[in-house]
């Protein structure tokens, strides 16, 4: 199978006509290509392309494109994502004439090297199975020298590159091999290489491809263009942005360090979380915590010596522990069951809430009854059809 493509850099198309003058090769395309599918994305004039394609599906069409001595093949948009699946209808109608070239294959796969040389028109189909073969209608790029209004949509294409290059290394080797063979103020060209710079969807590249006349060209590039720019903007500032962040965080740990190290050489103070870990083991060798408390506290302690300081979840754990220390554990106090001595109490410090101070007093009277209150809690709140949903008369509300 390597020796299907024999000296294929070395072939040049064949005249189409008789005469005596030289024709260039890009001027002397046939009539009668077969197709390639790209699912990717459009393929410009100007562009120089590595492909890998299947060995089992596409060679039969390589080796056609090799026997008919022109080395031109058409690459075309396809709306199927596997290309082995593609059929006519998932064809485009207009794509780029390519020169092949350095055909090589490896095991399973066919490596390819192609150069794109005109846009193409489908006229008609010739066969609609593998290898893909048809009729086009090529559109030859003129001059626009002379065009005022297009040597300024050059210009803006030139300064929107000019601002990413500093934003993308990438777009700096591109531009380097579209100068090697073209020339900045080339407008079809210029435009082409602008879209495909860009990081656009395949119908919007594919718009500009079948843009034939070169002012809506260029204005559609200029567009892609400035959207590229406008996001390679957005993600530089994102990324100096979270840059900053993590040199500050890093500096402020550094710091920290230090300042632990220092106060540590000369024993003039300690840091924070040294001193709330030593007032946290502190209260807890004055309480006495049931088991399955102790476990959790002790876990709690040993999360708070390693988290960094400036985290929420050093935050939430100091505060936890801190709540978890302050709780009396196993300090218990005798109730006091004396409705008479209640009542005084009640009537001295609350004017009103007769029904509220009834209620606290039968909730005393069956725990007198009992000998225990058992745990229960009393919860009072505001009846809403008497006070709404938004107003609550009681004192303090």
């Amino acid at each position: 199978m390597a020796d299907d493509f024999p000296n294929l850099e070395a072939v040049e198309p064949a005249p189409s006509g008789a005469g005596t003058s030289l024709a260039r090769p890009a001027d002397v395309l046939p009539r009668i290509i077969h197709l390639l599918p790209n699912n990717a994305r459009p393929f410009f004039p100007g562009q120089v392309m590595p492909l890998l394609l299947s060995r089992a599906h596409w060679s039969e069409t390589l080796k056609a494109v090799h026997d008919s001595q022109q080395g031109i093949i058409g690459v075309v948009l396809s709306k199927e994502k596997e290309g082995e699946k593609t059929n006519r209808d998932d064809f485009h109608n207009m794509g780029t004439a390519c020169r092949l070239h350095q055909v090589q294959v490896h095991d399973d796969k066919i490596h390819a090297v192609l150069v794109g040389e005109q846009r193409f028109e489908i006229e008609d189909w010739i066969s609609t199975d593998r290898p893909f073969q048809v009729r086009v209608r090529y559109f030859p790029e003129t001059d626009y020298k002379d065009l005022p209004e297009i040597k300024a949509y050059v210009t803006a294409i030139i300064n929107t590159i000019k601002e990413l290059l500093p934003l993308n290394p990438l777009y700096g080797e591109e531009l380097k091999i579209f100068l090697q063979n073209y020339r900045p103020d080339d407008p079809s060209h210029l435009a082409d290489f602008a879209a495909s710079l860009t990081t656009a969807t395949a119908k919007e590249l594919q718009q500009v491809l079948e843009s034939l006349h070169i002012r809506p060209r260029l204005e559609k590039a200029l567009v892609l263009l400035n959207k590229e720019l406008e996001v390679a903007k957005a993600q530089m500032e994102i990324r100096q942005h979270v840059e900053g962040e993590i040199q500050s965080r890093q500096r402020e740990i550094f710091l920290r360090e230090q300042l632990k190290f220092i106060q540590g050489e000369l024993g003039i103070s300690k840091d924070d979380r040294t001193a709330e870990l030593e007032k946290f083991k502190q209260r807890i060798d004055d309480l006495t915590f049931p088991e399955h408390a102790q476990t959790r506290v002790d876990e709690e302690m040993e999360k708070l010596a390693f988290l960094e300081m400036g985290s929420p979840e050093y935050t939430v754990t100091r505060n936890y522990l801190d709540w978890l220390t302050t709780l009396p554990w196993n300090t218990y106090t005798k109730d006091q069951l004396d409705l008479d001595r209640a009542a005084k109490i009640l009537n001295q410090d609350h004017d009103g809430l007769d029904d509220v101070k009834q209620r606290i007093l039968e909730f005393l009277g069956v725990g007198a009854m009992k000998g225990e209150v058992a745990g229960s809690i009393l919860l009072f709140g505001c009846r809403q059809d008497v006070v709404g949903p938004f107003h609550c008369p009681c004192p303090g509300a």
